[in-house]
């Protein structure tokens, strides 16, 4: 325990914050992945307690595309630049027809950001424009970094990021602790916030990458229980072109979150 506690406190922004003694590998959640015969891993921080539990903790180091998780990141740099004035801006639709009905609409970013409208956020990427967008990766130390083309660079495998990053982004997001405005952090996390009931909050984005022959799926974020954030991510890959991977994420999420008593 003592090693893994380690590995992990070097891993990573959030891990730094963690005792080696409050890290405990969750084998039992391998049971989640096996059912869709995926790889994967899932990470949960249980902030109120400060315990921490992690499955693959191998493929949590391992760098992946953000897919759409970036939409956190282009949002914040929208707002707080004036890219975008607010979560209500709407932007036109081009009028290419695309595979997602949803998508072929006017949107405003709150609409885009729950519909992960990929030209919505391209186009918000345009604005932002390269330069600016290079200066607050740089100042967040988001993932790698690296920027290829502005429209496409976190779809196209040039940007990269550890499920272990995310899990810290996210985290400095809840608790206003990323170089942003409050207010900038708290439209977006209104963005995020996807199911409300007496019991529990629970806020995320979703992403999804077809690279080559394999699909990466994300859902990375927080459930609010009694008050208390508890964080989690979730990375899961498959090579099955048939594989439901909208489905399948949002299972193994559920399903892990309720085993650890939050549902």
């Amino acid at each position: 325990m003592k090693t893994f506690g380690w590995i992990l406190l070097a891993a990573g922004v959030l891990l730094n914050a963690c005792a080696p003694n409050n890290v405990h590998k969750e084998d039992s959640w391998e049971k989640y992945f096996a059912e869709y015969k995926a790889e994967g891993c899932f990470m949960l921080f249980d902030n109120g307690q400060g315990d921490f539990k992690v499955y693959n903790i191998d493929r949590a180091k391992q760098p992946f595309s953000p897919a759409s998780t970036f939409k956190i990141f282009n949002s914040l740099v929208a707002l707080q630049t004036g890219a975008i004035a607010d979560t209500g801006t709407v932007i036109k639709w081009d009028s290419i027809v695309r595979s997602y009905p949803q998508w072929n609409q006017d949107l405003s970013m709150q609409a885009a950001f729950r519909a992960s409208s990929v030209p919505y956020f391209q186009e918000v990427a345009r604005r932002i424009g390269k330069d600016r967008m290079q200066h607050w990766l740089d100042t967040v130390k988001y993932g790698n970094m690296k920027i290829s083309a502005i429209d496409t660079f976190w779809l196209d495998n040039t940007l990269k990021i550890t499920p272990d990053e995310e899990l810290g982004f996210v985290k400095k997001l809840y608790f206003d602790q990323l170089p942003f405005s409050k207010t900038t952090m708290e439209f977006v996390r209104n963005m995020m916030l996807m199911e409300k009931t007496p019991q529990y909050t629970l806020s995320y984005k979703t992403g999804w990458a077809v690279l080559k022959d394999k699909q990466i799926g994300w859902i990375v974020g927080w459930i609010e229980k009694e008050g208390l954030p508890s964080f989690f991510v979730l990375n899961v890959e498959s090579e099955d072109p048939n594989f439901d991977m909208k489905t399948a994420r949002i299972d193994i999420l559920k399903k892990i979150l309720k085993q650890e008593g939050y549902f």
